[in-house]
């Protein structure tokens, strides 16, 4: 299927930049979005603060030791949402096979567009432009015959980066990419193929599909796949989606309350700020354990008030918690998932997790 016209747009430093173009005073200064208090997490980080190592994720206090001229505001979901839809408004205009991944990236199908343009890297180009013009942004595009690639293009010259990989230097460009540059591959699994002596698409390739199943389970398949440049998911105009989750595992096992409660809050802040990415509201919460020799345990409650904030998830994740014995059983992973929305006429939730790399310090 390598007729297919996939692009990937992503808004560089998407809600850093908004603050930055609405506030003159913050252009090239250090700017994070979050709170600088003592549990504080940054949720976004300009380019100026990624120079010092900032990431959206980090606890502010980390951030802050990085760069101490680092200047944070709080985020403004409602403005980011209001960007996002005229983001979109633009993408319309070209195709309605649009798949929203977050506000500020999304996959868009041109393969027979609404224009009638030929090359799809001169529509990511009008689009880039369209963006910069009307709302004073940046975006990078990627643009390629499936959704990997796509992906991994619009990353490869950021920021304002435009690539294309072609059919015909796809494995070529696959076989130099770093294995941490590989869509789904973290910092976790990135250090275990480095021990099994994958370092990049090429390293990747040389492995069989039992040998990538027998390591890595189901998602071995994908890896396989990916290193020969193929990816047969279409780009969903329509997506329904059940549940928002994120998980973190740990770089230490661990079973102190104070270490537990700490992960568990932040786990709990990423999952308020992803609920508000996708607008997304749930009445049950579920807390996923894993623990040091990978056994696992879920629990799960059902509120009849709507899951949002962290004053009505925070609370309930700690009565989660409060059923779980890790004193003697050490915890490696923690992940919160909100379900059940109500307009689903399906009562059973399908968790959707994602993996998260955090770097809190204890």
């Amino acid at each position: 299927m390598t007729d297919r016209k996939i692009i990937h747009i992503d808004m560089d430093a998407f809600y850093a930049s908004v603050e930055q173009r609405d506030f003159p005073e913050l252009r090239g200064r250090p700017v994070a979005v979050g709170h600088a208090g003592e549990r504080g997490v940054v949720s976004a980080a300009s380019y100026e603060a990624r120079k010092y190592g900032v990431r959206s994720a980090m606890a502010s206090l980390k951030a802050m030791r990085l760069c101490p001229e680092l200047v944070f505001v709080p985020g403004r979901m409602e403005v980011y949402k209001e960007v996002s839809d005229h983001i979109h408004e633009i993408f319309r205009e070209y195709t309605d096979i649009i798949e929203p991944l977050a506000l500020d990236e999304a996959f868009l199908d041109v393969t027979e567009n609404k224009k009638g343009i030929e090359l799809a890297v001169d529509i990511a180009r009008e689009i880039k432009k369209r963006i910069r013009e009307e709302l004073g942004l940046v975006a990078s595009a990627g643009v390629s015959y499936n959704k990997f690639l796509a992906k991994i293009a619009s990353d490869y010259r950021k920021p304002d980066g435009l690539c294309t990989i072609h059919p015909d230097k796809a494995l070529l460009f696959i076989d130099q990419l770093p294995i941490e540059g590989f869509w789904g591959v973290g910092k976790v699994t990135a250090k275990r193929m480095h021990t099994l002596g994958i370092h990049n698409g090429r390293d990747l390739r040389q492995w069989s599909l039992d040998g990538l199943t027998r390591e890595f389970g189901k998602v071995g398949h994908l890896y396989y796949d990916f290193a020969r440049g193929i990816d047969l998911r279409p780009v969903e105009a329509v997506r329904v989606r059940k549940s928002i989750g994120c998980e973190r595992t740990l770089e230490h096992d661990i079973h102190t309350k104070a270490a537990v409660i700490v992960e568990l809050y932040h786990t709990a802040e990423e999952l308020v700020r992803r609920l508000a990415d996708k607008d997304f509201r749930g009445n049950t919460l579920t807390l996923k354990v894993k623990f040091h020799d990978f056994t696992q345990i879920t629990r799960s409650i059902t509120q009849e008030k709507e899951l949002l904030t962290m004053k009505t998830i925070l609370p309930i994740a700690k009565k989660l918690l409060a059923e779980v014995e890790y004193e003697n059983h050490p915890i490696r992973l923690i992940g919160l998932s909100v379900s059940n929305p109500h307009d689903e006429d399906d009562s059973t939730p399908q968790s959707t997790w994602e993996q998260l790399e955090l770097e809190f310090e204890q």
